[in-house]
């Protein structure tokens, strides 16, 4: 137990490394949310990139990124230097930013992106497992619900930043891409210099004298409720495919093309608003309850975005959205951490976040392929019946998912 821990919650009493990570998120967030919000209109309109390649650049970052998740984790554990891991994705990712104003080519464009995925990939699972070493067990979901609020301030912050630089500078998306510059580096430098890594023991593979590797037979370590957990979150998010189909649903009810980029801008305020308090909720309730909560908030979401009427119905349905994501996605950071050991953690949140990037995938490969079969309607509506199919999953937790770590 960290010295301090108590049942009393509250910001004042998570540790400053999780407020420094959650601002080191919130900046590189601002940066690459500025450049994404613009980036495939300056693909198809300054270096005439067609939307199949377009298409193709998101398909080999996000992949990217999903490969380097798990053995970042793994090799957390295996170094014990979480920071380290950390601190070089945001250092690459930083340092990828002025290759976007610079770029003459799309060569140089894909380049970026690859390497700036790499970078997400690397920091994602050893900034977790940080997380969850710095902050006592009884505030775990406050720190995760903390950090994931902040991040997603960046989210809504970076578009409406690229979108007044854009009225400002006459549309001069060079002019963007470089003040995206400026919050990465700062990033950078915060988690290098302001982030302190506790002490803890050598991995296994240092205490031992052995080579420092990932091994098939360290996941024989992990519990069934961790593989739940796993296998629960894949499933939910099978229901939530990528935010481009909420743009897509406000342009076919016939929201005009220059205020569409606000729903997403209003979906990632409701997120950003009750992440933090569901988590520390969590920590004096339990987690499951608020699990099932949002997701009976996503069936809803769905039905609403499914048969909801104009405008009115569209905004119901991205509010429901939002509230969905703030009710669970920190919480399930939390119940990875709650699940495993300190000496797996990275290795546990990079098993967590691929399963849940190959199921984002394929729930974006079968909403698009409904959208164009059946219309938005059935996208969303197999939406709710995948998010229904998870109820079960959670219900089945135990109270020991709600707060004990394993051992």
């Amino acid at each position: 137990m960290i010295p301090g821990a108590g049942s009393t919650l509250g910001r004042a009493h998570i540790p400053r490394g999780v407020w420094t990570l959650g601002l080191v998120s919130l900046l590189m967030d601002i940066s690459s949310e500025m450049i994404h919000a613009l980036l495939p209109l300056y693909l198809v309109t300054v270096l005439g990139a067609s939307t199949l390649e377009v298409g193709f650049i998101e398909g080999i970052a996000e992949a990217t990124a999903m490969i380097v998740k798990i053995f970042s984790g793994a090799l957390s554990d295996r170094l014990g230097r979480r920071k380290l891991l950390a601190a070089l994705g945001y250092g690459i990712a930083a340092l990828t930013k002025p290759i976007f104003p610079l770029a003459t080519g799309l060569g140089w464009i894909v380049a970026a992106r690859f390497v700036d995925r790499i970078g997400k990939g690397i920091r994602g699972a050893p900034r977790d497992a940080l997380i969850a070493d710095i902050t006592p067990e009884a505030m775990r979901g406050a720190a995760f619900g903390l950090r994931q609020a902040l991040d997603t301030v960046g989210a809504f912050i970076g578009p409406l930043m690229a979108i007044g630089l854009m009225a400002l500078s006459s549309d001069s998306f060079r002019l963007v891409f470089w003040i995206a510059v400026i919050p990465a580096l700062l990033s950078a430098a915060l988690i290098l210099f302001a982030v302190e890594e506790p002490a803890r023991p050598a991995a296994t593979g240092k205490a031992t004298g052995q080579a420092a590797r990932w091994r098939l037979a360290d996941l024989a370590h992990f519990s069934p409720r961790f593989w739940l957990v796993v296998a629960v979150a894949a499933v939910l998010t099978l229901a939530r495919f990528s935010d481009a189909f909420l743009i897509l649903r406000a342009q076919n009810i016939g929201l005009p093309v220059t205020v569409v980029p606000l729903i997403l801008v209003v979906m990632n305020v409701v997120y950003a608003l009750t992440a933090y308090p569901a988590g520390a909720l969590s920590d004096r309730l339990g987690r499951r309850g608020l699990l099932i909560a949002g997701t009976v908030m996503l069936i809803a979401a769905n039905a609403v975005l499914a048969y909801g009427d104009g405008v009115p119905g569209l905004m119901a349905g991205v509010v429901l959205w939002g509230l969905h994501m703030g009710l669970t996605q920190s919480l399930f950071a939390a119940l990875v951490a709650d699940s495993v050991a300190e000496r797996l953690r990275g290795t546990a949140f990079g098993l967590f976040n691929v399963a849940s990037g190959v199921a984002l995938f394929a729930a974006s490969v079968i909403a698009g392929a409904l959208w164009d079969r059946f219309g938005p309607a059935a996208t969303f509506m197999a939406g709710a019946v995948f998010a229904a199919l998870a109820l079960p999953g959670l219900i089945a937790f135990t109270p020991r998912e709600n707060g004990q770590t394993a051992s």
